[in-house]
């Protein structure tokens, strides 16, 4: 059998891209937050740099020396350009600066707005001034490399003062000792004496040369600290991008950060967002998806749409051509948790598509908890097939002779085994007379379609999985997490029962609103219909969640397996 639609195929990864691609837009909500987020900052960015201004000055270092054109003398050698940056950029620059511009502020806000840069493989030292006008950007700009420049001049002079005034003293002191040594040599007589003292006195006197020498060097430096190559204009324009670019940033920004932030919800997101997700997480095809609304009546006359019928015969089309469904025609129809209203709308569908087709149908209501059948669809006493009468069946005892027939319009008429309130649910659907009914519809133009609670609600379709030939899965993929899904499967799998695969659908606004404000379904037309009231008088409405304990419907009990059970077939557990 080829199913056209999705199937568990774990392999085909550009398909789980597309599919995860179609998921993440799923989150419109999400993206667009992204996106509006995104066009707020670029408002905020054009905005904030409508009336930004950006002036730049740039000078080039040398350091102090005898010959600027020997070649021999390396400037990158003497100068260190992160130390010159941090000088630039330091609170003694901007001091100088401040008191040239007049500057009433603090000098943090004064150097929170300059930038130095060095580029690379140069002396060069970039000040960049931003500004709120133009001519507050050059002014500043220029106040701060001539402040630079002015306190490196003065570093430089004070250094060169310093060791003049360390080479001035050692020249007093030799020219001292000169002296003196002189005197010395004028007195003495002509002899060996006097010429070791005349030696002193011209080593004396070369000392006093070099030092001269060393004096008159450091007084012809040039104590620039560097040349000023371009000064800092007012700009003519601002350094924002503006707002139409600053929106288009924004708008781009804002895509990513939506992209990415549903990408991460849906990483996190539990819940299976595509027919794909659920045919992995049961491991079988998805054989229809519903359109909304179709789960909200139970026959597929009351539809206007003609969609909806159509939908529920592939459905019914797709089972009847599966080999492990057309052997016995035996279909459990059941839903994860929570509302069993879909598992109802779908089962009876499947009922009216069968008996289109020309079958025996049979639905059997295995809802002994909150049977509503009977009172939904069109049935009524007539005569029903009499293979689907129980054989032996206690009056008292579901199932028991109470068969109705349904008209389903145009698709003919099926029978219907409606539930009924039992005191021990365990019991009652693990009895003989329910596996005796689903096996004695084993003639060739005979289909059981049985509607069961929820599963993960109740245990009450793991004690049916065994006696049908297959599981079909009802579920809203927003409305049940994956590992739910999953453990359905195990659950089946490990009762000895086979998932032919699933059907999903989406529930109409009204059912949504019904279920997330849990208020309880109005009479009128074909509305669900309460059980019998108890005694007291008041109108008793069965929540699936509320069970009472011990009193023996709480569980499903195991059954017995007996040797001839197992030999007639009547019990077949684990034979697929």
């Amino acid at each position: 059998m080829t199913h056209t639609h999705v199937t568990a195929v774990e392999d085909d990864e550009p398909e789980l891209l597309r599919d995860q691609f179609r998921q993440l837009l799923r989150y419109r909500a999400i993206i667009g937050a992204g996106i509006g987020i995104g066009l707020l900052g670029g408002v905020w960015f054009g905005l904030s740099n409508a009336d930004t201004y950006v002036a730049t000055s740039q000078v080039v270092l040398r350091a102090p020396v005898n010959d600027p054109f020997n070649p021999s003398v390396s400037q990158d050698k003497t100068l260190n350009m992160g130390s010159e940056r941090q000088t630039a950029l330091s609170s003694s620059v901007a001091e100088q600066a401040a008191r040239k511009l007049g500057w009433t502020g603090t000098l943090g806000k004064l150097q929170k707005d300059l930038q130095v840069t060095n580029p690379p493989q140069s002396q060069v030292l970039q000040f960049t001034y931003t500004a709120d006008s133009p001519q507050a950007a050059a002014d500043r700009a220029n106040a701060v490399t001539q402040a630079y420049l002015d306190l490196r001049k003065k570093q430089w002079t004070d250094l060169r003062a310093t060791m003049l005034a360390g080479q001035q003293k050692q020249l007093d002191e030799v020219a001292r000792k000169h002296d003196q040594k002189t005197k010395e040599v004028d007195r003495m007589s002509d002899g060996a004496a006097r010429d070791n003292e005349y030696a002193v006195k011209t080593n004396l006197l070369n000392r006093i040369n070099e030092l001269d020498a060393r004096i008159s060097q450091l007084k012809s430096l040039d104590m620039s600290a560097g040349t000023v190559i371009r000064t800092a204009t007012a700009p003519g324009f601002s350094d924002g991008p503006g707002l139409t670019m600053s929106l288009g940033l924004g708008a781009l920004v804002g895509v990513a950060l939506g992209l990415l932030a549903a990408w991460v919800r849906l990483v996190f997101d539990p819940a299976p967002r595509s027919a794909g997700d659920v045919a992995r997480a049961v491991r079988a095809p998805v054989l229809g998806t519903l359109p909304r609304g179709a789960t909200d009546v139970l026959l597929a006359d009351d539809h206007t749409d003609a969609r909806v019928a159509e939908e529920y015969r592939s459905v019914a089309f797709r089972l009847a051509y599966d080999q492990r469904f057309a052997d016995r025609r035996r279909l459990l129809v059941v839903a994860p948790r929570g509302s069993n209203d879909a598992a109802v709308a779908v089962a009876s569908h499947l009922a009216a598509s069968f008996a289109e087709t020309g079958k025996d149908v049979l639905l059997i209501e295995a809802d002994l908890r909150t049977p509503t059948l009977a009172g939904r669809l069109r049935a009524h006493a007539a005569a029903a097939p009499r293979w689907s009468h129980a054989v032996e069946s206690d009056e008292n005892d579901w199932p028991g002779r109470r068969q109705l027939s349904v008209d389903a319009g145009e698709s003919g008429s099926f029978g219907l085994v409606p539930g009924e309130r039992v005191r021990n649910v365990a019991r009652a659907l693990t009895a003989p007379t329910v596996t005796r009914l689903i096996a004695e519809a084993d003639s060739p133009n005979a289909t059981v379609v049985v509607l069961a609670p929820p599963v993960l609600n109740y245990a009450d379709a793991l004690a049916l999985v065994d006696r049908v030939d297959g599981v079909l899965i009802v579920c809203d993929p927003r409305g049940v997490h994956r590992t739910d899904l999953q453990r359905i499967r195990e659950l089946i799998a490990g009762a000895g029962g086979t998932v032919l695969g699933a059907v999903v659908h989406t529930p109409s606004g009204q059912r949504r609103a019904a279920k997330q404000t849990g208020g309880r379904r109005g009479g009128g037309g074909r509305s669900r219909q309460p059980a019998p009231a108890p005694s007291g008088g008041e109108e008793f409405t069965a929540e699936p969640e509320q069970v009472i304990p011990g009193d023996g419907s709480d569980t499903v009990t195991l059954r017995s397996l007996r040797a001839e059970d197992l030999r007639t077939g009547d019990i077949r557990a684990g034979d697929r």
